[in-house]
């Protein structure tokens, strides 16, 4: 029965022309719009590039992701061929830290030339079957999309970036737990005040387990630094994150969950877990009401092109961005009233709150 379901879940995620690849802009080209993307990964470096080999160590980098003007709300193009920066995602300038030390001092120094309310970090961790260049122009669409004020940073995991490596990948978010919370010691050692982590799929596990871990550790006061935490499509068994919730209580605030019952990958991780649910795919608030949590039913909503799966709708639909604005914004601002003005059908059992979102009305 796995190895069908393994067939269909290649033929909904994987990339019709082979895996995003990085393509350098030239000195000669002009750039009209670009994110800078500070990168904390655990992956191997070898042959000039980020792999799906493990690494003991967390290395710092920085992009100056290009952004380019033919494109549609949500969309991500990667060259397949010669590289057109009109059209596809590209990078201006890469830097690699070497030493922890330089990261740091660079992220203070960008803290400091900010605002005193966009002094945020907001931290994104990928999901499944990301390759270093998908997950990093993931991040820059995200970033530039909603145009997210404050520092952007990016947890690269080793991800194997094929559809075929699901197991793999779960095992490497395991094997990633302490690299991450390394990345969020870091960030507040830094003077990061405000940290919004933020995890996609598999990236939601990873999360999880990683603030689970901080908390049994003892030495839990960076904690106390997040600003909120969002899961996106969170591929997590619900008991599995019921006993996570329960050791990281009290929950940081806000504490939102992205959800759709139309996630078409989450339902096949579900057959190849054996479990019926994952957190992601979530009905009712009901399983989570012990929690206090803002769940977001986006069923109502279709992914962008070639989100075949409705996985990464959050990152693809234009009317949903278009709708909800500002990720960090959407963090932070209502943290004393979660529903805010968004439409939909807003229900409350026990501690939790779900919106089952609508498209606005043109």
């Amino acid at each position: 029965m796995i190895r069908p379901t393994l067939i269909a879940l290649a033929f909904l995620l994987a990339a019709c022309a082979g895996p995003p690849r990085i393509a350098m802009v030239t000195d000669s080209t002009e750039v009209a719009a670009s994110r800078t993307v500070f990168v904390a990964t655990n992956r191997a470096f070898e042959d000039q590039r980020f792999t799906a080999g493990r690494s003991d160590e967390v290395e710092y980098t920085r992009f100056e992701v290009s952004i380019p003007p033919d494109r549609e709300v949500g969309e991500i193009s990667w060259p397949r061929g010669r590289f057109d920066p009109n059209r596809d995602f590209g990078v201006a300038r890469a830097d690699r830290y070497t030493s922890d030390a330089g990261f740091r001092a660079d992220i203070a120094r960008e803290l400091r030339a900010l605002a005193p309310e966009d002094r945020e970090v907001v931290v994104f961790v990928h999901g499944y079957n990301n390759n270093f260049a998908s997950g990093l122009f993931r991040v820059a669409q995200l970033a530039h999309d909603y145009d997210t004020p404050g520092i952007v940073a990016h947890f690269s995991w080793p991800s194997a970036g094929q559809p075929f490596g699901y197991v793999f990948d779960r095992e490497s978010a395991t094997f990633s737990r302490d690299a991450l919370e390394a990345f969020l010691r870091d960030l507040s050692a830094a003077g990061a005040d405000r940290i919004l982590l933020v995890g996609h799929s598999v990236g939601a596990f990873l999360t999880m387990e990683t603030l689970r871990q901080i908390r049994i550790s003892g030495d839990d006061a960076v904690l106390r630094y997040l600003s909120g935490v969002v899961l996106i499509s969170p591929d997590i068994d619900i008991e599995v994150f019921q006993t996570q919730a329960r050791v990281l209580e009290p929950l940081p605030q806000p504490f939102v969950i992205f959800t759709s019952r139309q996630d078409r990958a989450l339902r096949l991780a579900a057959g190849i877990t054996g479990r019926e649910n994952r957190l992601g795919t979530l009905g009712t608030v009901e399983d989570v009401a012990e929690f206090e949590i803002t769940m977001i039913d986006l069923s109502a909503f279709d992914g962008g092109p070639g989100d075949w799966a409705n996985h990464s709708t959050f990152a693809t639909s234009p009317s949903l961005i278009g709708l909800l604005g500002g990720l960090p914004d959407f963090g932070t601002a209502h943290a004393e009233n979660p529903v805010g003005l968004l439409p939909g059908t807003v229900l409350t059992i026990r501690n939790a709150t779900q919106i089952l979102l609508t498209p606005a009305l043109q």
